[in-house]
């Protein structure tokens, strides 16, 4: 990804100018703090970035978007179901303690704003996109 940005309510709220990743973080429903150090871990240190390399190996910044809708269920019936995405009390803080883990890695890091209506736009390399499972 070249570019991406976050805006809510007319305010940009992230923006990284330059090749990184746009993480949309999805929290499952049986997600826990257990996981929070492997997915920061794996998010910095992914060598998806042009000539193999990583947001930890050229210090390439990370904007993370908190998204439920990735758990939505979709096999039965018109409407998606939302039973396989964490409730916001229990995805918020793990997408926090994400984020503060990638920082205290020494990842420069962008956000969201948790529970906004966001308008997130993003300008590909490739276009390139990874599903982490953890």
């Amino acid at each position: 990804m070249t570019r991406a940005s976050v805006v809510v309510d007319g305010s940009v709220v992230g923006r990284i100018d330059e090749p990184g990743l746009l993480v949309l973080l999805g929290v499952h429903v049986d997600d826990g703090p257990d996981k929070v150090e492997t997915m920061a871990r794996k998010l910095h240190e992914l060598r998806v970035l042009r000539d193999e390399e990583s947001c930890a190996s050229i210090g390439a910044p990370l904007l993370v978007v908190s998204q439920f809708t990735l758990y939505a269920a979709t096999r039965k019936g018109r409407r998606p179901s939302w039973t396989e995405a964490a409730r916001p009390e229990q995805a918020e803080p793990l997408v926090d303690a994400v984020v503060a883990e990638l920082r205290s890695r020494g990842a420069r890091v962008e956000t969201g704003r948790f529970g906004a209506m966001m308008s997130v736009e993003s300008v590909n390399d490739g276009p390139f996109t990874v599903i982490v499972e953890v």
